[in-house]
């Protein structure tokens, strides 16, 4: 029996769509006994400021298709991108939105919760809207059960460069607490 739980991330080229999938995909395949997970993003024109997504498939059997279809959790950091791919989200499932950059829609009606948070204006805080992606994923973590803040934090001191991590533990911490 499939477990199959689908996330799209999604944004403009520059945000980091293609980090946060890869950082949420490796926790899971990493850190969660039982449960494999495989990432895949789009590349090309959109990598250049245009809609641009990433995909993480997690399953407790083997993933038989890589990429998302009908997504469980929609984690949308843009205008555009909320445009390009709500269609494919499931009825009921639940979405994330940068609150400054996303106008929602009629479309948003088949979330069964929607979470809004300013995680630009809070990375600016920190000196950089490029910790943007990492608010994002504070935010995420502390709203559902995707992945645990322990694993995150391993991986991601593994994969960002050294100089970016401070301010990247500071930047999930603020989307971690943040009350929406």
């Amino acid at each position: 029996m499939s477990d199959r739980i689908e996330v799209r991330f999604a944004g403009f080229g520059g945000q980091g769509i293609a980090l946060m999938g890869r950082l949420v995909g490796e926790t899971i395949a990493l850190h969660e006994k039982g449960k494999t997970a495989i990432m895949t993003q789009s590349y090309g024109p959109e990598s250049r400021g245009g809609a641009s997504s990433s995909d993480v498939v997690i399953d407790t059997t083997e993933i038989d298709f890589p990429k998302a279809t009908h997504y469980d959790y929609f984690v949308c950091m843009s205008e555009e991108a909320y445009t390009k791919y709500i269609g494919r989200m499931k009825e009921r499932g639940v979405m994330f939105v940068e609150e400054d950059l996303v106008i929602l829609d009629a479309h948003a009606k088949k979330a069964s919760k929607i979470f809004k948070i300013p995680a630009t204006a809070l990375a600016e805080t920190l000196g950089s809207k490029l910790y943007a992606n990492i608010c994002m994923l504070g935010y995420v973590c502390a709203n559902t059960d995707l992945f645990k803040e322990k694993d995150f934090m391993k991986v991601m001191k593994d994969k960002v460069r050294a100089r970016f991590i401070e301010n990247n533990i500071k930047a999930f911490n603020l989307g971690k607490n943040h009350k929406g």
